[in-house]
Parts: C-alpha cells; structure tokens; sequence
C-alpha cells in the first residue's frame, strides 16, 4: 500500500536531468539519469516520474554519490552529496530532454 503524495513534492523530488556523455549515450537505450531527493526511495521516484512525464517505467537504479573535496588554495570545501537515479523506460515511452526548433 503506497500513500498519495501531494503534487508540489513530486516536483521536489526530480531536481533536474542529469546531462553528460555518458548519459547522452545511455538515452539511445532508453534510460534516463536525474538527480532526486536524497530521501526518496525507489517507488517515490518512480511515482514522481510517471505522473510528471506520463510514461511507464521498467525499472530503476539508485546510487548515493559521496561529498567530493574541493580545494582553492588553502581552503578546503565540499561538493554537496546527491541522489543519482537511473530510469528506464518501457520501449514505446520517451522523455523529450531536449526541445526542437
């Protein structure tokens, strides 16, 4: 039994598309890299996604990325941590990232 989550934190837990070479490549084998909530599981994700973009999702992946140490100087700082998922999609389903002029 999975309860309703309202609309507003379904935006929230998407934070944006994750865009890189590798995630370019991965699109032609209908999978889909966004950074989440780091509190969202899996069936928040997948719940998120579907009703956001109205496709069906086959399965997915989690990964927890550690806080990175980045240095100027003398100072030292961190990248913050973040969610990575990981989303495939059932074959007919897309998710149109990019916008054609």
């Amino acid at each position: 039994m999975t309860k309703k989550i309202p609309q507003k934190t379904l935006i929230d837990i998407i934070k944006y598309p994750i865009l890189t070479d590798k995630t370019t490549q991965m699109i032609e084998d209908n999978k889909y890299c966004f950074a989440v909530e780091t509190k969202a599981n899996k069936l928040d994700i997948k719940e998120a996604i579907e009703q956001l973009f109205d496709v069906k999702i086959q399965k997915i992946n989690t990964i927890n990325i550690k806080p990175k140490k980045k240095r100027v100087g003398k100072y030292i700082g961190y990248k913050s941590k973040y969610k990575k998922a990981i989303v495939k999609l059932y074959d007919p389903y897309r998710i149109e990232l990019f916008v054609d002029n």
